[in-house]
């Protein structure tokens, strides 16, 4: 069972004029202003495919028509694979899926402290993460501060797979994991051939905004790139900062970045699934804090889907974030809005949409369950009011008639599970029974939710004569 998703795009933030504006806008600022490349094999890449590039300056400019002929050369709709068939996910055109993301440097944990992140918050978010079902897809959540950087790799990205079936994805943070990382994959999909079939994991380098390729992360991009896995290449730009005030500036410069990432992964590795990857976000102009909450963060996401289906790429978009440093009412008014604006737009695969707070430098347990609850708020929004015959209800409203009831109907008994959504941290009972329940908030509802799946919860395992030869194969891979 391959799940095609909820499809949105009723929210569209930009007219077609603008969308053709922000296009020539962004061919002129690739070819004329140019994109800092620090990294001399992308260099040399980028001039082999007819870039115009100047060495001393680490600059590339790229024209329109090689653009155009990378953008078409991408894949228009990419599958993302889950260990078991039926966590696949089809990213194309509208199709909708929110996920987790990374990576945060501390957690909140089910005893309600704040402390730096560790590889049990990896596994143990990943199990969590797995049973939870309007989640649909697992980014490396969180960084193991015990370990050294030589190793966080191959212990996040395994400690995540053995956790969930569902597809996994993740910032790399050396060429060594990179390769660390796709061996175990390979080892537990049956082989090389098996995994390439099916590739159930898939990474992320980023592009530094404004307009720069570092030289770290490109060379990641250019050996995830080679090897053909799945990749999204984002960039982040701050409206005010890292880009122009404007948010139409700021896309048009979120655009080329996005697009750069495109056309040197299809000059290295020509049809290999790549994202249109935007990160874009604003500041706090009064005090140049970055934020992660703002409605205008959720309106650039949506806009982004919007540019991503002009290309007919499929987005790795953000949404579902917030500033605030707890799950409180802040974090819940944030967090819904961006969500709901960026899954109304039709944006493919939604990351950080579960988990951070604190501008995504923290992870609370209790709010990947909140969050569940949030994003299938925002997926019933999407999938919008069905209009048939049979909804429309004209036969049931004449036979109930005037001052009756429709408890009993049979057509309230046919659509009851499906048209409405049944929250579970929500408490929506009557006052007196709230107290009398325990007068219970909703943190504490979803900590309750977190500890028995983490209790109970057992997710499709890795067999153990693979997990056993992984252990062989790699040293450095820490128990847990």
């Amino acid at each position: 069972m391959v799940v095609s998703g909820i499809v949105g795009g009723s929210y569209l933030p930009l007219s077609e004029s603008d969308l053709n504006e922000i296009h020539a806008a962004t061919m002129k600022v690739m070819e004329n202003t140019g994109i800092a490349v620090h990294c001399k094999k992308a260099l040399e890449i980028f001039e082999s495919g007819g870039a115009k590039v100047d060495y001393e300056k680490m600059r590339v400019y790229i024209p329109e028509k090689l653009v155009e002929k990378c953008v078409e050369a991408a894949p228009s709709k990419i599958t993302l694979y889950g260990r078991e068939e039926k966590h696949d996910l089809v990213l194309t055109d509208k199709n909708v899926y929110l996920g987790t993301g990374g990576t945060a440097l501390n957690v909140i944990d089910l005893d309600k402290k704040r402390r730096p992140s560790t590889m049990k918050d990896v596994t143990n978010i990943a199990r969590l993460v797995d049973a939870l079902d309007n989640i649909s897809f697992l980014v490396c959540p969180v960084y193991p501060t015990e370990l050294d950087k030589n190793v966080v790799d191959v212990n996040r990205f395994y400690g995540s797979i053995f956790n969930t079936s569902k597809h996994v994805m993740g910032g790399v943070y050396t060429v060594e994991g990179v390769r660390q990382v796709i061996k175990i994959a390979e080892e537990i999909a049956g082989g090389p051939d098996k995994f390439k079939e099916r590739p159930f994991i898939s990474m992320i380098t980023c592009i530094m905004s404004p307009l720069k390729f570092d030289k770290d992360y490109t060379e990641l991009m250019l050996e995830v790139a080679n090897y053909g896995l799945p990749l999204a290449t984002p960039a982040a730009p701050l409206a005010g900062a890292t880009g122009p005030m404007t948010l139409a500036g700021t896309l048009v410069q979120l655009n080329a970045e996005a697009l750069a990432g495109i056309v040197l992964t299809q000059l290295v590795n020509k049809g290999m699934p790549v994202l249109y990857s935007a990160v874009p976000t604003t500041v706090d102009i009064r005090t140049m804090a970055f934020l992660f909450g703002s409605v205008e963060m959720g309106m650039m996401n949506a806009a982004a889907a919007q540019m991503a289906r002009y290309y007919k790429v499929p987005i790795y978009a953000t949404a579902g974030v917030s500033d605030s440093k707890l799950p409180d009412v802040q974090a819940g008014y944030e967090k819904a809005t961006t969500a709901v604006l960026a899954s109304l737009a039709g944006a493919n695969y939604i990351h950080d949409a579960a988990g951070l707070l604190e501008g995504a430098m923290t992870a609370g347990y209790a709010q990947y369950v909140i969050d569940n609850e949030i994003i299938g708020m925002a997926l019933r929004a999407t999938k919008g009011i069905e209009v048939t015959p049979d909804t429309l209800a004209v036969e049931t409203i004449d036979k109930v008639g005037p001052g009756g009831d429709y408890l009993a109907q049979e057509h309230t008994m046919k659509h009851m599970r499906t048209e409405t959504f049944f929250a579970k941290v929500a408490d929506r009972q009557n006052y007196t029974n709230w107290q009398n329940s325990g007068a219970k908030d909703g943190w504490e509802n979803a900590n309750e939710i977190a500890k028995d799946i983490l209790n109970t919860h057992r997710p499709l395992p890795v067999p153990m004569e693979v997990h056993e030869k992984i252990k062989q194969m790699v040293p450095d891979l820490v128990d847990f």
